[in-house]
């Protein structure tokens, strides 16, 4: 498997990388300064790491076992330095997998070789940046975007856009100036717009951001059944706005969502921990995701805990000798994953928000 680089990893790449398992599964991960090209201090940086990686598996295996995940990660590293950077890169090398992904979130610099990649970062990235819906609308149009971090691109929807069709004639002047609309008319119309926005969200769903003047807004949502993931509206009437405009104003919008989600995931905590169905800190966490039906796992962002997993993999107790082949890197990405594919959902909260669960706090479900 190769994957393709992208700014926002997308779920299926990250559930793709999850799955592999082979020995050694090596992970490089890099904060970058966003350039047309890998910067020179930043290509050290990558060097350091690389060599870093294919000195511990050369160490641990004998040449032959070696060098498959050795060439792809060198060949990773070669097509970085000659890419374009974001905020970050994230290289995944084993004998039967690559990927070289630029991530839109910082993360911190390290190199990894276990028995799976490790990927908390990506997931980070799809929370900090989730893929969303952009409604743009007014009385007369209405545009669907389909986006994740900064890509804003049509929804792919034969229903849009969206034109409203007036009951009166269209005046003389300007071709494109709709007929005066009755109240009548809009709400004939955002219903239409509601429509095609609900059969698209229940193929693509998604958290949902409206854009429009405030009436607009406003009227649309007193009609619609599909705003119960609205994470905010963005003034003014773009419906013919660049995309690129449209952007920098939705991000606004989806930081405050974030820390509202945020603040939803303690206070579900909150809600669990007082009826005794929160596991906190990470052995218990742990065991409570393999015995238990997840809810919600809460991590520290800074969180990082190097730990060695029992014969029953029922245990985890912290390590310090993180280079030891025993010993998993950072724990918190197994958890993570096991989490997700027991049905749980996951959110990364500001450090210190979980000082009091030691970083790490399971809500578990009846």
């Amino acid at each position: 498997m190769t994957t393709a680089t992208a700014s926002t990893p997308a779920a299926a790449q990250i559930t793709a990388l999850q799955q592999v398992r082979e020995y050694p599964a090596i992970s490089v991960l890099l904060t970058t300064a966003p350039a047309a090209q890998l910067g020179r201090a930043d290509a050290l940086r990558l060097d350091a790491l690389v060599d870093q990686a294919v000195d511990r598996v050369r160490a641990e295996l004998q040449p032959a076992a070696a060098a498959p995940a050795v060439r792809r990660l060198q060949a990773l590293a070669e097509q970085a330095r000659r890419g374009p950077t974001t905020h970050a890169l994230a290289l995944y090398a084993s004998a039967g997998t690559d990927a070289l992904l630029r991530l839109p979130v910082p993360v911190r610099d390290r190199a990894v070789v276990d028995p799976t990649f490790a990927t908390r970062d990506l997931v980070r990235a799809l929370h900090r940046t989730p893929r969303h819906l952009v409604l743009a609308l007014n009385s007369a149009h209405a545009r669907l975007f389909d986006a994740a971090g900064d890509t804003l691109l049509p929804a792919l929807s034969g229903a849009f856009p969206l034109t409203a069709e007036r009951s009166g004639t269209r005046s003389r002047g300007r071709a494109d100036r709709p007929a005066r609309a009755t109240g009548s008319d809009d709400v004939d119309f955002y219903r239409r717009v509601d429509a095609a926005l609900g059969t698209y969200l229940r193929l693509h769903p998604a958290p949902l951001v409206l854009v429009g003047s405030e009436h607009a807004t406003a009227a649309f949502r007193r009609v619609s059944t599909n705003c119960a993931r609205l994470a905010g509206t963005v003034p003014g009437n773009l419906t013919h706005a660049n995309t690129g405009h449209l952007t920098t104003r939705i991000r606004t919008v989806l930081d405050a969502y974030l820390h509202r989600r945020q603040q939803e995931a303690l206070a579900l905590i909150d809600q669990r921990a007082a009826a005794g169905r929160v596991a906190s800190g990470m052995p218990a966490a742990w065991l409570a995701a393999r015995t238990s039906r997840p809810e919600v796992l809460a991590v520290d962002e800074s969180l990082f805990y190097p730990a060695r997993l029992s014969d029953d993999g029922d245990t985890l107790s912290p390590a310090r000798d993180v280079d030891h082949p025993d010993v998993i890197d950072d724990a918190v990405d197994e958890l993570i994953e096991l989490v997700l594919i027991r049905g749980g959902w996951i959110a990364f909260t500001d450090p210190g928000a979980l000082d009091h669960h030691d970083g790490v706090a399971l809500a578990i479900r009846r």
